[in-house]
């Protein structure tokens, strides 16, 4: 049975610049796929998050060039909390899959590994 499934991710940008955003969210994006193995027709829609140091640029725009243009795409901004990664960028991908949740692999890159280490897998 098909069923929708979320895939988290992060990853931290560079800079707050517009290329930088979108290089550290094409990797982040092509590396959920990699380790998921799903089709771009089975993505329901995608949700981009950043804090608010990022301001440059839209990471859903990185899907876009990646050409993820029928899929449902939304930005938002983090709430400022002290102490937060910076320059982060989260997605939450929601899938249609017959996967289970245990076999969802979430995807965290870089300096974002520290928000989620039990989600690592090699």
């Amino acid at each position: 049975m098909t069923v929708v499934r979320g895939i988290r991710g992060a990853t931290q940008a560079e800079r707050d610049e517009p290329e930088a955003i979108l290089a550290a969210t094409e990797e982040l994006l092509l590396a959920i796929r990699e380790r998921n193995n799903f089709a771009l027709e089975d993505v329901a829609s995608a949700l981009f998050t950043v804090t608010p140091d990022l301001r440059a640029g839209f990471p859903a725009s990185a899907a876009r060039r990646l050409g993820w243009t029928n899929v449902p795409l939304l930005n938002f901004t983090e709430i400022p909390v002290p102490g937060d990664l910076p320059r982060c960028i989260r997605t939450m991908i929601l899938i249609n899959t017959t996967l289970g949740q245990e076999q969802i692999v979430h995807v965290y890159l870089g300096g974002a590994v520290a928000l989620r280490p039990d989600l690592q897998r090699q």
